[in-house]
């Protein structure tokens, strides 16, 4: 049993290790990068792949009225969602987008508490675009005539199946493909395009059409000012058409700029970026008007219906129905592929939220810092939400609509709130108004399918829980990414370093010469200290608590013959903690710290601590020493007296 149980327990730790192992991440402004065009396929692939799923989802929701609740759509497209997006590239050059600026703009645990509901919203969006495409792609096979009968019931083992191989492929190591995107993004669209002019012609030819579409449309709704007030409250259960905007956004720096940028001001970059975002907005917009206009038309309304022959799938319907079944087959094939490269899409942008937030935060685990372990998370999600809702493409449209339509709606109020700081009052007054309509459209949205939310609001719970517990958890880290000293501080350290280091922890108020005679008088008695042992005061001011780490800067400063090193950070403990390990590597001596006792509610002192930054600081400091130094021979000393 031991030589079997020690090859197992061996091969149990390469696998942990293979899990845990952190793969490198190419760092910001080092991306390999490409021309506008061939960056818009990589979005296009979440973007225009909607076009396998959205014309019928569009004709169930507004039937005859669908072609005029999607020029809307489009119009909001165009003068809504595009210069929203064109001004967060603007102020977001490497990649931020618009959650990066809402936290910029909203301070302190405000502006993190929004950041992780807004992760949420995009959980959500991610999340469902894997499970909605692989649903879709799941419906493009099943109904292909070529594909054995027995499949056409195996929806969700076979969506099952596309969702894990996605999964696997990540593990394996996922790189960016951009020759991938070009290829399917530029043979679906022209595919596309045939299926439109095909069917545009079958129209041409049938003027009978027309008439019976606008017969239908008068009788339902008499009145053409009616009719387009009704398409306006429709047009939100169409709102998958405006998905890819914050994607668009989030590849800004595989974007090819201009020999003339420079890490701050990459304005070659922004301008072709803004091509990138207006050049898919109007292919998207001719595409999502002309592909409403010939399913509506031509499709009978009951294949629309769950069951139907056009559900999910009412271009690669009409590709069957007028070029056949071998061109029908190559329409199927190249809609499977991109809906399944959107999946890609989407996990690889799900896997760069955690490293880009999170950690910063204190609020991930170190593992996942890996990709690895993620990938099985989100695939373990993706899974059950297919099982959840069936793997239904219309009963997933709700959840994806609510996340799309909650990031342009965050998108749309920081850009306005950004406007109004630089009291642009035209661009605010603008800005605003397209912020209601988004948030009129998300309430809508909500109220029709209130699934969305409860999905979203699923994650967000997930996230903050996990995140305040990994804050917690966490909390007790040295939390610095280094340490710089001043001139002064430097001769302060040098002086000192002559005999035993002394520090005293000290909370500035005043900042009197009177104030630093009585702390150092109470130190001396409270530590039996004899007056020819030299002192430093060590000062720490909380800069942000709801930060997690950063660079300590430490600045020496003399007050009537009393030597002060003063320096900002997240949290004084730790700080501290910092300060005295590096004390003790650049001296070789063992620095000695002395506190007074807190009084009060210790559980309050703790929420402090964790809220706020301060809290019971000696015993704080005592154990982020405990941890960052295994020896106890080499940890500073705490002294606590009082």
């Amino acid at each position: 049993m031991a030589k079997l149980f020690v090859p197992r327990k061996r091969l149990n730790r390469k696998f942990i290790l293979w899990l845990l192992k952190e793969e490198r991440h190419e760092s910001e402004g080092q991306h390999h990068q490409h021309s506008w065009w061939q960056v818009m396929c990589l979005t296009g692939v979440d973007y225009f792949s909607t076009l396998g799923y959205q014309p019928g989802i569009a004709a169930l929701a507004a039937g005859a009225l669908s072609p005029v609740a999607t020029l809307i759509l489009v119009l909001l497209t165009l003068f809504g969602a595009l210069p929203i997006y064109r001004r967060v590239a603007a102020q977001s050059p490497q990649g931020e987008g618009s959650i990066a600026m809402l936290e910029h703009l909203l301070p302190w645990w405000q502006g993190k508490l929004f950041v992780l509901c807004l992760l949420g919203f995009v959980a959500t969006d991610f999340i469902i675009t894997i499970t909605l495409s692989a649903a879709d792609a799941t419906a493009h096979i099943v109904e292909n005539p070529l594909v054995p009968n027995f499949l056409h019931h195996q929806a969700i083992a076979i969506t099952l199946v596309l969702i894990a191989l996605l999964g696997t492929v990540f593990l394996r190591g996922f790189r960016e493909a951009i020759g991938i995107a070009v290829f399917l993004v530029g043979v679906y669209l022209l595919l596309n395009l045939v299926v439109i002019i095909v069917g545009l012609y079958q129209i041409f030819n049938q003027p009978s059409l027309i008439t019976d579409w606008q017969t239908t449309l008068f009788a339902q709704h008499q009145n053409p000012l009616l009719m387009l007030g009704v398409a306006a409250l429709l047009f939100p259960k169409l709102a998958l058409g405006l998905s890819g905007f914050e994607t668009g956004v989030a590849v800004m720096p595989l974007v090819r700029g201009s020999s003339s940028d420079t890490q701050e001001q990459p304005e070659g970059r922004i301008h072709n970026t803004h091509k990138l975002l207006t050049t898919a907005a109007l292919i998207m917009s001719f595409y999502l008007i002309t592909s409403s206009l010939v399913t509506t038309l031509l499709i009978p309304a009951a294949e629309f219906q769950s069951g139907g022959k056009a559900s999910g799938r009412a271009l690669a319907y009409l590709a069957h129905q007028y070029l056949g079944n071998g061109f029908g087959t190559i329409y199927d094939l190249s809609t499977i592929s991109i809906l399944w490269f959107a999946g890609a899409s989407a996990m690889a942008g799900l896997l760069n939220i955690v490293p880009r937030y999170l950690p910063r935060y204190g609020m991930a685990p170190n593992w996942a810092r890996a990709t690895r372990p993620l990938v099985l998370v989100y695939t373990a999600i993706a899974l059950g939400v297919t099982i959840i809702f069936k793997a239904n493409v219309e009963a997933q449209g709700g959840a994806y609509a609510t996340g799309v339509l909650v990031l342009i709606t965050s998108a749309a109020f920081a850009v306005t709130l950004s406007a109004h700081r630089q009291r642009s009052k035209g661009g605010t007054i603008a800005f605003a108004i397209i912020t209601l309509l988004f948030i009129y459209t998300t309430i809508v949205n909500i109220i029709e399918r209130p699934e969305g939310i409860r999905i979203a609001g699923f994650f967000i719970a997930a996230i903050i829980v996990t995140s305040l517990v990994s804050r917690v958890w966490r909390s007790t880290e040295l939390r610095v990414e280094r340490i710089e000293i001043d001139e002064a501080a430097s001769d302060f350290i040098t002086q000192e370093s002559q005999g035993k280091i002394r520090l005293i922890a000290h909370r500035r108020n005043t900042g009197s010469a009177r104030e630093y005679f009585l702390k150092e008088k109470e130190v001396r008695e409270d530590h039996y200290l004899p007056p020819t042992d030299s002192i430093l005061f060590l000062e720490i001011r909380v800069s942000d608590a709801s930060e997690f780490e950063g660079i300590i800067r430490v600045k020496g400063e003399e007050v009537d013959g009393y030597r002060i090193l003063r320096a900002e950070s997240a949290a004084v403990p730790n700080a501290i903690a910092a300060i005295l390990l590096h004390l003790r590597d650049q001296t070789g001596k063992i620095p000695h710290a002395y506190f007074g006792w807190a009084e009060g509610n210790p559980i309050q002192y703790l929420l402090r601590f964790i809220l706020f930054g301060e809290g019971d600081i000696a015993v704080v400091t005592r154990e982020v020493l405990r941890k960052a130094e295994r020896n106890p021979e080499r940890r500073p000393a705490i002294h606590v007296g009082g």
